[in-house]
């Protein structure tokens, strides 16, 4: 047997490892520890996009509040997402931009309408 006949067909096979179902698993892993860490409160888009919060957890089944008064059950692994919590931001109190007054403005504005036009007409 020929080597330089199976070269070929292993460095496909190793290509096809590389690009295609090692960043398979890669994201199989990553969604399975997403859903593996839910905890009651956070809120979650489901793989059918529907925003729910999570109110219990029962092995793989998740009750979700879809919306103020209405629970569902979902299968856990049916939700694609965990939205990220909202921090509280400092607010920086920023000193305001000069805005220019309304005379200032208009003279700016007869300034411009008594500028010529140039013609394209040569």
């Amino acid at each position: 047997m020929n080597i330089s006949f199976l070269l070929p067909i292993i460095l496909l096979v190793i290509i096809l490892w590389l690009f295609i179902i090692r960043p398979q698993r890669q994201r199989a892993q990553t969604q399975s520890q997403m859903q593996d860490h839910l905890r009651t409160g956070d809120e979650i888009i489901t793989a059918g996009g529907l925003h729910a919060t999570v109110v219990s957890i029962e092995g793989d089944v998740l009750d979700v509040e879809i919306a103020p008064g209405t629970v569902a059950r979902l299968d856990r692994r049916a939700v694609g997402a965990i939205v990220p919590r909202e921090e509280p931001e400092e607010e920086l109190e920023e000193e305001p931009e000069d805005e220019p007054d309304e005379e200032s403005a208009e003279q700016e504005h007869e300034e411009v309408a008594k500028k010529p036009v140039a013609s394209d007409d040569g």
